[in-house]
């Protein structure tokens, strides 16, 4: 059954659209104040008016987690002006496809600097804040949940580099999740498939219409399917982690 997250603290990174966005409106929800961490303030600030005409209580921090001062920063607010630390949904991330043959070094150097060191530099600052809370929360267990994709299982010509962050993330979430699991921090992976979110938009045209021929004929998931897989990992009792979730739409195969 379903635990409320009343009395707990949530900080979602790339909250300003997407899966972070509805996340964040999921766990408000489920009774979290919710810190939006992203670089578009603006957005973030139209979130929380929502959330807290909801009745729920948000934090909008306008960070670029890929400076780990910034996500340091960004974690240590939501700790000062929250009050705790008890959920981490690391969503930040870009996804940049296309050959590796004469590939613009910038694209991987631009994933690998999200998706990777920023996921790794929020992750560092808040786990002294998630012992913490599972030590002596309301709950006694505290959620780092880490934002993956099918693309952290099955490597693709044409996703080489994007497959590799994503693969970094399933090896450091799991190897993490052995480190910490026994102090009641639960560490999970969420794997979605296609989603239907701003992510294949950064992309060149030219690749835009590759991933737009591939998956263009299926239904493809929407943030809020996301969104309430993380909401299930987050709200299940003490005795129970979730430490991974491989979501897909019907339609795909791979």
């Amino acid at each position: 059954m379903a635990e409320r997250l009343d009395g707990t603290v949530a900080l979602v990174t790339g909250a300003s659209s997407g899966i972070g966005e509805a996340t964040a409106l999921a766990l408000a929800a489920d009774g979290a104040a919710v810190a939006l961490v992203a670089r578009r303030a603006d957005r973030l600030k139209s979130l929380a008016e929502r959330i807290q005409g909801d009745g729920g209580r948000a934090l909008v921090v306008e960070a670029d987690v890929t400076d780990e001062s910034a996500a340091r920063d960004a974690v240590a607010r939501t700790v000062s002006e929250l009050g705790r630390l008890d959920t981490v949904v690391n969503n930040a991330g870009v996804m940049l496809l296309g050959p590796i043959v004469g590939a613009p070094v910038e694209e991987w150097e631009r994933m690998v600097q999200l998706n990777v060191l920023g996921l790794l530099y929020v992750a560092h600052a808040s786990l002294p804040h998630l012992l913490e809370a599972a030590e002596d929360g309301p709950r006694r267990v505290s959620d780092l949940v880490n934002i993956s994709s099918v693309a952290g299982r099955v490597a693709r010509s044409g996703s080489g580099v994007y497959n590799a962050t994503k693969w970094g993330v399933n090896a450091f979430t799991e190897s993490l999740r052995q480190e910490v699991t026994g102090k009641h921090v639960r560490v999970s992976v969420v794997e979605p498939g296609a989603v239907s979110t701003e992510l294949a938009s950064h992309n060149r045209p030219e690749i835009q219409e590759t991933i737009s021929a591939r998956f263009g004929e299926i239904e493809r998931l929407e943030a809020v399917d996301i969104a309430e897989a993380i909401s299930f990992v987050v709200t299940r009792p003490r005795r129970t982690a979730v430490n991974e979730v491989l979501i897909r739409p019907t339609e795909q195969v791979g």
